[in-house]
């Protein structure tokens, strides 16, 4: 099978031999609490559950009424300690539920119901109530992504099994250890797309839309296991494995898209304006699960490694439970006990891999449904040094996928100038970190780009409430006016 790509990218090291030998183990929490966010994708949700409360493993304890909301579900069964802020992925703080566990083993789950007997809304119903969101880190709500606008014509449902995060390896896994739920759940994914039961498609392979899971070639031996799982299921003529090549960032949406079926996204559309939906490995899983078990998204599977940790793992825990709480019963840190640091001490946390993911101050904060892994970095491994004046290489253009200028997006912005910014590319930046990986200076080029976009954001807002306060008040002059008449 020949390994297709798209033009740019980088091959950092992949560390993936850390990790990939690990099988994914079940694990829980030292403390028996879990620190919950209350929105975990979609628009922001409110608690509804009290302090004090009992709560069962898998009932609604956060949701709203809007359709972009995604309900978040306990983890555990237990009782609501607290309802504060606290610390999360991004080092900001957010409304989170601490429940501690107890013994009873309660469960709120789904009534178990078959994907291909429902029509396309009870389907999407099920994948909400469910509280599914992507779980390679957008975190975006899958009931909305599965339903594009009927004007969109989907011609593939896409499986991002890339996986191209140094580090990572729990989509390998997965993928090595349950093949069956993961083509399960594009079949699933497939049926909803291609209309539910009475639209275009019963689940008999007789849809539009086709499924392709795209694999990078470090992975190819994963083919023939995910070849038989597609044959067993009786999918060989609906879905099918591509193969492309291992490069960095080929797990972005839009490199996807363009290696596996050559069609590009427009700038600032999505992958639905080129006719693919596109799915992680876990939340197709997921997807499965909610039919076929009746189960929440109340768990995940995560890689944790990095060279300052002993040995890495492959863990499956409670959505909630809190980084520093795994310590050390399921994994240490390199000289942990030692007050000296050493080549092998942690100088960097970062939720996610090393290119697109958060770091951290602390380990202290939970795992949430889009917390694809947590790296422990040594100095060797990252970049600490100062920035230096920008040299006009080009090594940023050269190797930028996305065909952008980051050294000019960059001197516009240290010079105040949004604008031209936004002209020369800023808002089409993905941040996969290609740049600042191949700049000889150090600049902090996507800290900087990142800034930006939120400077472009909150203008944005303004403009936007400057608007409706404009509106509102020549709504009230008008009403006064036809008042006094």
């Amino acid at each position: 099978m020949r390994a297709k790509t798209f033009k740019g990218g980088i091959h950092p090291k992949e560390y993936k031999e850390l990790s990939n030998q690990c099988p994914i183990t079940p694990v829980f929490p030292a403390s028996k609490t879990v620190t919950i966010p209350v929105t975990m994708g979609g628009a922001p949700n409110q608690p509804v559950v009290n302090v004090g409360e009992e709560v069962s493993k898998g009932q609604v304890i956060a949701n709203g009424d809007g359709f972009m909301n995604c309900p978040v579900h306990s983890s555990v069964s237990g009782k609501v300690k607290k309802i504060q802020n606290c610390l999360v992925t991004g080092n900001g703080t957010a409304p989170c539920i601490i429940i501690e566990a107890d013994d009873a083993e309660r469960e709120s789950l789904l009534p178990v119901i078959d994907p291909f007997e429902c029509s396309k809304e009870d389907a999407l119903k099920r994948v909400r109530e469910a509280g599914i969101v992507g779980m390679g880190g957008a975190s975006f709500p899958a009931h909305v992504k599965l339903n594009p606008p009927a004007d969109k014509i989907i011609d593939y449902v896409l499986i991002n099994a890339a996986e191209c995060e140094p580090y990572l390896t729990c989509d390998e896994r997965t993928i090595l250890e349950q093949p069956s739920k993961l083509v399960d759940g594009l079949a699933i994914i497939l049926h909803i797309v291609n209309g539910g039961k009475g639209g275009p498609s019963t689940g008999s392979e007789t849809g539009h839309a086709k499924g392709v899971i795209v694999l990078e070639d470090n992975k190819e031996y994963l083919i023939p296991v995910l070849e038989k799982a597609i044959s067993d299921a009786g999918r060989s003529n609906s879905i099918s494995i591509c193969l492309v090549k291992t490069k960095y960032p080929q797990g972005a949406e839009k490199f996807i898209v363009s290696a596996a079926t050559g069609r590009e996204i427009p700038s600032a559309k999505l992958p639905a304006d080129a006719g693919c939906v596109i799915s992680n490995v876990g939340t197709a899983c997921a997807i499965s699960d909610a039919f076929r078990l009746g189960m929440p998204l109340i768990e995940r599977s995560l890689t944790i490694s990095g060279g300052a940790v002993e040995k890495p793992v492959n863990i499956r825990v409670p959505v909630g439970t809190i980084v520093s709480d795994l310590m050390p019963d399921v994994f240490k840190l390199k000289d942990a006990e030692s007050s000296e640091a050493t080549p092998d001490s942690a100088v960097k946390i970062i939720s996610g891999g090393p290119m697109m993911g958060f770091a951290m101050m602390s380990a202290d904060f939970p795992i949430a449904k889009g917390t694809s892994g947590v790296t422990f970095l040594t100095e060797k491994e990252t970049f600490l040094e100062e920035e230096s004046q920008c040299i006009s290489c080009g090594s940023c253009v050269a190797k930028c996928a996305m065909r952008l200028s980051p050294a000019l997006i960059v001197r516009e912005l240290k010079a105040g100038n949004l604008d031209k910014a936004k002209s020369f590319g800023l808002m089409d930046c993905i941040e996969c970190g290609c740049c600042a990986f191949v700049c000889p200076a150090k600049v902090n080029l996507i800290q900087r780009i990142r800034l930006g976009k939120g400077l472009v954001r909150q203008k944005m807002a303004e403009e936007k409430a400057k608007a409706q306060a404009q509106a509102a008040k020549a709504a009230a002059e008008k009403a006064a006016s036809e008042g006094g008449r």
